[in-house]
């Protein structure tokens, strides 16, 4: 077997399928090869039956047959665990609600797949993800990816020039509907493979009923913003900002029939708040506070800057303005409101299609949140 150039992280779906297709017949055209793939397996099975890891590795070997690529294997459990899901339920055990995919990338696909890439003597590794790189002024760029409904770049902003300058995202330039019919075209084992949305480890079932086998119920009580009690719920831990299902509180005597938000939880006394209607005035927020910033250049455009973010996923870009604290943490005044901003949660900021880098989200100054004051709109 030769010495890899590339070693694609195949996954078993059809985005890493058509990444690894595109990567061979490049090769095959005299582009950088020789190509691999590798599989990762990240999480071991619970025993609920939800785990398709045993699935997509099945997957991954007929893709790989297909392509006729040599195919290696590595357990990256133990550090998905230390370095993903132990600040998973840490974070919710806080009240926060933390984003798994942004930690995954930086910890495992970009550092252990990386390192087992380089081990087995390949240059670069490549993945289906939808984001694109390029190089300008001497840095290597992470940009949006050309189907902005696809975009990942949202998940990738915690790379930086190491991981980028030995990284390959083949389907960057390509809508997903294409990526589709390549597949089909190719007779891809994965091409009607459904796409696996959610968190890797939870699958598909309900996720408040996954989060209870780690973090025990406790119940406490939901009040309106006035302080009246209006149920009950199993533990704050299990909701988030603007979150409607799950409250289970259904007509409230003396109350419009409109649905419930919870608009503020308190870890400390274990009360939801809640509030009618999905644009209620304590979902607002125009400024946040954030932990210490990454960029993905090295170093941030400037101690102040112009640009747009996003604070979830899919979001539209929101125009803001961005002070950069001596201690690396951010101050992001938005000009509009915002919804349901989450601590835990990632801001991730652009200039154009060129993901900057990004931040979590520590405070806003929603009217409720309790780790807000205004010392923070100090800088």
């Amino acid at each position: 077997m030769s010495t890899p150039g590339i070693i694609v992280g195949i996954s078993g779906g059809v985005d890493s399928s058509v990444a690894a297709l595109l990567l061979r017949d490049a090769w095959h055209a005299g582009g950088e090869g020789p190509v691999a793939g590798l599989f990762m397996h990240n999480w071991d099975d619970d025993g609920s039956g939800h785990c398709r890891a045993e699935e997509d590795r099945r997957d991954a070997v007929a893709v790989s047959g297909r392509l006729g690529l040599p195919i290696h294997f590595r357990d990256f459990s133990a550090a998905y665990w230390d370095g993903v899901f132990r600040h998973f339920l840490d974070e919710y055990a806080a009240g926060r609600t933390p984003n798994p995919d942004v930690l995954c990338n930086r910890e495992v696909k970009f550092k252990h797949f990386l390192d087992a890439a380089r081990e087995l003597g390949a240059e670069a590794i490549a993945t289906g993800h939808y984001a694109r790189i390029d190089q300008n002024g001497g840095h290597w760029r992470l940009l949006r990816g050309v189907d902005r409904g696809k975009d990942q770049s949202y998940f990738l902003h915690q790379l930086g020039q190491t991981q980028l300058a030995a990284t390959r995202f083949p389907l960057g330039n390509l809508p997903k509907a294409r990526v589709r019919e390549i597949a089909r075209e190719c007779a891809l084992p994965t091409a009607e493979k459904k796409d696996s949305t959610g968190i890797c480890f939870i699958g598909e079932r309900d996720f408040r009923s996954f989060l209870a086998t780690w973090l025990p119920a406790r119940p406490g009580e939901i009040r309106d913003p006035q302080g009246q009690v209006l149920g009950t719920h199993d533990g704050v831990f299990y909701y988030t900002l603007g979150q409607r299902g799950g409250l289970q509180l259904g007509g409230v005597r003396g109350r419009e029939q409109a649905p419930w938000y919870v608009v503020a939880k308190d870890v400390a006394t274990n009360v939801l708040t809640v509030d009618q209607g999905s644009d209620s005035p304590l979902l607002m927020s125009r400024a946040l506070r954030s932990e210490t910033a990454h960029w993905v250049a090295g170093s941030p455009p400037a101690s102040r800057f112009r640009c747009t973010a996003q604070t979830r996923y899919r979001q539209q870009d929101q125009p803001c303005q961005v002070h950069l604290h001596d201690d690396g943490t951010l101050l992001v005044r938005f000009d509009s409101d915002q919804r349901a901003v989450t601590p835990g949660q990632s801001v991730v900021l652009y200039d154009g299609d060129v993901c900057l880098g990004g931040a979590v989200i520590a405070a806003t100054d929603a009217p409720l949140e309790p780790d807000w004051n205004q010392g923070d709109l100090a800088a």
